[in-house]
């Protein structure tokens, strides 16, 4: 039996085998000899164009249209992804489904209330990245060898980029926009030039913010050490992890930084205490504990206890909690429709209209409904999927641990960090990608009349006999 709470010995295959041994995974038992296949396992047409259209980001003018590279992608798979989901090919509707597209709907009208003169130009725009991304996951990455060739494939992109990160990090020049915006006609992201930090420049890469770089790579990680457990070695995992950690650590943002930090606590937390079967309700019960204690005991509310830990200085921390107050003020006052594009009511001192944290705008912008659909949506499939019981099923197992730590620590470093343009439709892709799991099916390797273990009565064994199981 396959288990999530202890850990395998090697065990000798039978006589028909050729004497062949199962490898022993750190966090876990092994996996099935046929998981080696993922290792080579082909990404989808469709998806890798996306991944490249993200990565190379290419802008240039459609008519009165300002495109992207990934923006065209999108316009050409929108239609016959939305017949596909509507027509059953990549399974039935879900409520994550239905919410998402009520979002889309509700951010349309919300816009149409307050920037009528915009809302095609906007809705389209922000509607085709959001639903657009989230509909390329859900349609293409469907099974084990999609999302294993994904994962894969974001690994591999932050090897490529090593030598652009590395250089950017010493000079401060984006290589890959600077480059585009050299090719006639072509235009690429603005080059964001951030203060440095720890006498290091901040690494923006392909996308708009070095921020939205260091989320990219959090979102990489767990796929890299956790999803890859049995598939390759400990040391290509270890390795790999560290070329995402070192990468998205060079992008020097507290949000991005606070993702990767927590991700590694629920790694950690989950190797150290395997034995526990109910660890993750553990785990659960000290963060209720420790926010009302913080509660009880701070003149300050959690929330702003934990914006202020979460930043690099005391001064973005109070920044932060001031952007918080007065935009739960502007929710308050237009808690319905929102406030659309129309600038936000601050006060006079704040010249800037940034807002860092990406739940708070949904809420600004959009109003109440538009922040509980989208954040409904979110929480719902992440619940769904973290009560499915896959110990019978060890694949499915690490790779739904590796999602949920994605998408967690993402739901905290998006209180903190604002994302847009091609890093938004990234993470709601990335979201569609581990929607499958809901209603993946679990396989149980079989073994022939011939091929018993060598230690059949071994509490380590695959194939426990069922009083052993009972007992376990």
């Amino acid at each position: 039996m396959r288990t999530e709470t202890m850990r395998r010995a090697p065990v000798s295959a039978g006589p028909g085998s050729g004497g062949a041994m199962r490898r022993v995974s750190l966090a876990g038992p092994t996996a099935a000899p046929g998981d080696v296949a993922l290792a080579s396992a082909k990404l989808p047409f469709p998806v890798l164009i996306m991944l490249i259209s993200i990565l190379l980001p290419v802008e240039f003018n459609l008519g009165p249209l300002a495109m992207t590279g990934l923006r065209m992608v999108l316009i050409v798979m929108i239609l016959p992804l939305l017949a596909g989901l509507f027509s059953g090919r990549y399974g039935r509707l879900m409520a994550v489904d239905w919410l998402f597209l009520a979002h889309f709907f509700w951010l349309t009208i919300a816009l149409a209330v307050n920037n009528p003169d915009r809302v095609i130009q906007q809705a389209g725009s922000v509607g085709l990245e959001f639903l657009g991304g989230y509909l390329m996951g859900r349609a293409y990455i469907r099974t084990r060898e999609d999302f294993a060739a994904l994962s894969r494939a974001l690994i591999f992109s932050f090897v490529l980029m090593l030598p652009f990160t590395a250089y950017e990090t010493i000079t401060g020049t984006p290589l890959i926009p600077t480059l585009i915006d050299k090719v006639p006609g072509l235009g690429s992201v603005n080059i964001v030039y951030a203060d440095p930090r720890m006498g290091l420049e901040r690494v923006q890469g392909p996308f708009d913010h070095p921020i939205h770089f260091g989320i990219y790579a959090s979102v990489a990680f767990p796929l890299a050490f956790v999803a890859f457990d049995g598939v390759r070695s400990m040391r290509w995992r270890v390795l790999m992890s560290a070329i995402v950690v070192g990468s998205g650590m060079l992008a020097l943002s507290s949000g991005a930084l606070l993702a990767l930090l927590l991700q590694i606590g629920l790694i950690g937390w989950s190797i150290m205490f395997r034995s526990i079967t109910w660890r993750w309700w553990l785990l659960v019960g000290l963060f209720v504990t420790a926010y009302v204690g913080i509660d009880l005991l701070s003149n300050r509310t959690p929330i702003k206890v934990f914006m202020s830990y979460a930043t690099f200085s005391a001064h973005t921390a109070y920044w932060r909690g001031i952007i918080f107050d007065w935009g739960m003020k502007n929710v308050w006052a237009n808690p319905i429709f929102g406030l659309g594009l129309r600038d936000w009511v601050r006060p006079s001192y704040m010249h800037s209209g940034s807002m860092d944290n990406f739940w708070l705008v949904m809420a600004v912008r959009y109003g109440i409904p538009g922040f509980l659909l989208v954040a409904g949506g979110y929480a719902l499939a992440v619940a769904q999927i973290m009560r499915r019981d896959f110990s019978q099923d060890f694949r499915l197992l690490v790779f739904r641990r590796a999602w949920v730590f994605t998408f967690l620590g993402l739901s905290f470093a998006l209180c903190t960090v604002h994302v847009w343009g091609a890093v938004y439709s990234f993470v709601f892709f990335m979201f569609g990608s581990g929607v499958w799991l809901i209603r993946a099916t679990e396989q149980q390797d079989e073994i022939p009349d011939n091929d018993e273990p060598s230690t059949p009565t071994s509490r380590y064994t695959r194939f426990a006999s069922l009083r052993e199981r009972a007992q376990r």
